[in-house]
Order: C-alpha cells, then sequence, then structure tokens
C-alpha cells in the first residue's frame, strides 16, 4: 500500500474526503518527523513505538576498492518497534500460517 492509497482508505473508512485524509497523514508524518527530531518518541498503544537511535562512527570498506578503508560517520536513523497488539495480530493472520517455501 502506497501513501495515495492508504488516504483513500482512511477517507472511505471514516467518511471524510480525501483531501482531509491527505492532511491527516501528512500532519500525523509531520509530528512524527518533528518529535524525533527533538529526541523524543512517538508511542501508540498496541501498534508501536516510532524512535530515533544514534548509530555510531565507524570503520568500513570501501565497496568500490575493498582494500581501502573509510570512515563512516555517526548518524541518526529512524527505528520502529512493533507493539504487541500488531504483533499478535500478525501472527493469528492466515499469511502468517502457512508453510514456509523452501
Amino acid at each position: 500500500m502506497n501513501k495515495a492509497e492508504l488516504i483513500s482508505v482512511i477517507a472511505e473508512k471514516i467518511g471524510v474526503t480525501k483531501k482531509q485524509a491527505e492532511d491527516m497523514v501528512e500532519c500525523f508524518v509531520d509530528i512524527v518527523t518533528e518529535t524525533l527530531k527533538k529526541g523524543g518518541e512517538v508511542t501508540i498503544a498496541s501498534f508501536g513505538t516510532f524512535s530515533a537511535k544514534r548509530r555510531a562512527g565507524r570503520m568500513g570498506v570501501n565497496p568500490q576498492n575493498p582494500s581501502e578503508k573509510i570512515q563512516i560517520k555517526a548518524v541518526t536513523v529512524p527505528k520502529f518497534k512493533a507493539g504487541k497488539g500488531l504483533k499478535d495480530a500478525l501472527k493469528h493472520s492466515p499469511e502468517a500460517e502457512e508453510p514456509a517455501a523452501m
């Protein structure tokens, strides 16, 4: 599902216009982004937690020249940890019960 499809589903489910649903999605994304930039986290009960994690700098290998070492800078990356409700919903879905293809 992409953003446009999500907006359509939200508009249909709660009975608002697509423009209003788009504004809701944009607002949610803006709030999560700003909160993470400030070092906070956003927790939605039974769904999950959005947070930002600082990844330390480290030495790496240049993929174009494996004998050359390069310094990889420290960076802040987004992280999502699924909540119990989401995990349980996926465990009990029909797709989760199918045997894995080998």
